[in-house]
């Protein structure tokens, strides 16, 4: 049934159908019996897949990655489609309108997106008073990164802002340092500035009554000499884990022609083309860490043979995106009947 509707929706607009389709799950959800009509549909009800991460109680594996909701609007709404858990932004200390559409594209030949969006958001604050509204009680993740404007050397501030402001509404943190899409951001991954930031991250944990988990979020370009300084960072500054990977900046091996992708041009690209490198730094990572640091696996997760096949290279949770554009709202039901199967 919804490849029937994807071709209506893929007739529209990538970001315009967007908000369309979630002010329509919004009104859908307010209707009497609204939300039980989005339970029978969406909710998984294989028994067994809670995962107990950081303290944290994860109903299943399955979440929903950063980008989608960038401004927390429609976390009561998307609790009802079985996430396990949901990642807000990347939030930044201001609101900014992000970069010039058309800015978002699909490629359907590769099942892929390109995207540059460019951390367009509402701000730290306005976030902040949507998570103290929320009603659900779905794990949040807050995925932070800085202004377009603020230079390198100032980063640490923005960070801080954002860490603060959205401390007391979400459950773990994610550090964007890996987004291509604005100006000078990935500089950040280097060992020394890297290092720099999260352990002042972690110096406010520390301060705090109580902890919440930190996590880097990194490229799938990165070198295995740079995710060895990854590896030995995570462990020196005691952060929680990896999220592994965001979009890469590579465009090898696409079935979209090559003069699309030019007219296109510069964004991430996310979707099935990241699947093979997502999960081959997953294992890496893994592997050369001793299965001591936590992984959330993104990239190329459509189905629940590739969530499998994250979590048998070393991933502890799962994060959907393009996927979910592609597969439709009945994704997270569909990949946790299936990984209920292997256990």
């Amino acid at each position: 049934m919804y490849g029937f509707i994807k071709k209506i929706l893929f007739g529209f607009a990538p970001e315009t159908i967007h908000h369309g389709v979630m002010r329509g799950l919004k009104i859908v959800n307010a209707l009497p019996f609204g939300k039980n009509l989005l339970d029978a549909f969406c909710q998984p009800k294989n028994a067994g897949l809670e995962r107990t991460l950081w303290g944290l109680r994860f109903p299943n594996p399955v979440g929903l990655a950063a980008g989608f909701d960038k401004d927390a609007k429609y976390l009561d709404e998307l609790a009802h489609l079985g996430f396990g858990f949901v990642e807000i932004g990347t939030v930044t200390p201001l609101p900014q309108p992000g970069n010039d559409q058309p800015r978002l594209f699909r490629l359907p030949a590769d099942q892929a997106l390109i995207n540059r969006m460019g951390f367009n958001n509402e701000g730290a604050r306005a976030a902040a008073k949507r998570l103290q509204k929320r009603r659900t009680n779905i794990i949040i993740g807050g995925n932070i990164g800085k202004n377009k404007v603020t230079p390198n050397e100032e980063a640490i501030s923005d960070y801080e802002k954002c860490f603060h402001a959205l401390f007391d509404g979400v459950d773990y943190f994610v550090v964007n340092v890996s987004s291509p899409n604005t100006p000078n951001l990935r500089a950040l991954q280097e060992k020394e500035p890297l290092k720099q930031l999260l352990h002042h991250l972690q110096t406010l944990n520390m301060q705090k009554s109580r902890q919440k988990p930190i996590l880097l979020k990194i490229a799938p370009d990165l070198t295995n000499e740079q995710l060895d300084d990854i590896i030995e960072i995570v462990k020196e500054t005691g952060l929680a884990g990896i999220v592994a990977t965001n979009t890469t900046i590579s465009r090898a091996n696409l079935q979209t022609p090559q003069a699309e992708l030019e007219q296109i041009g510069a964004g991430g690209l996310s979707g099935l083309p990241v699947k093979e490198r997502a999960t081959e730094v997953i294992r890496y990572i893994h592997r050369k860490s001793g299965g001591t640091i936590p992984i959330i696996a993104v990239g190329g997760i459509f189905t629940a043979a590739d969530a499998q096949e994250k979590l048998d290279a070393g991933a502890s949770l799962v994060q959907v995106y393009t996927g979910f554009i592609y597969e439709g709202p009945a994704i997270v039901k569909k990949i946790c009947q299936g990984l209920s199967q292997h256990q």
